[in-house]
């Protein structure tokens, strides 16, 4: 097993490669994309550091205002139909429409917003985006190591 430090602590890197859906799921979860146990998150959007698990290094993520475009976009497509099909149908006044929108938009945004980021950063770790170049380049080394040492051992 490979061992590196982060954060002056020893800490094992995992072997098995992660797949992109897989680290996407593990932020969209606001776990750790490389071990998907630690918290991705110190606070609602404030990335941590690092994993409190593994020691990976979060903090190089640029997510920026991708997740809250992609959360205006998708509950937008959600809201939007629904408030129609509500119209159409019933013709409710529009206080009441407005008492009954605006909270379901508010709170759909909010309780996405968090798991949109997360599945960015998982995204852009994954890929080696940014900051997140050297951890990829280390990643793949561990991964070519075991299959090299295999090669040796049969040569010889």
């Amino acid at each position: 097993m490979d061992l590196r430090k982060g954060r002056g602590v020893v800490m094992s890197v995992s072997l098995a490669p992660v797949s992109l859906a897989k680290a996407m799921w593990r932020g969209f979860s606001g776990k750790c994309p490389n071990c998907g146990e630690g918290h991705m998150f110190g606070r609602f959007l404030k990335v941590a550091d690092a994993c409190d698990h593994c020691g990976e290094e979060l903090f190089h993520q640029r997510a920026d205002d991708f997740p809250a475009y992609l959360v205006m976009v998708v509950v937008g497509h959600l809201v939007v139909p629904a408030i129609l099909a509500v119209e159409t149908a019933y013709a409710p006044p529009e206080w009441l429409q407005l008492a009954v929108w605006l909270p379901v938009t508010l709170f759909a945004s909010l309780a996405l917003l968090q798991p949109t980021k997360g599945a960015i950063v998982g995204l852009q770790w994954q890929l080696g985006m940014h900051g997140f170049e050297a951890s990829k380049l280390r990643r793949e080394a561990a991964g070519l190591a075991p299959v090299l040492v295999k090669a040796d051992t049969r040569a010889a």
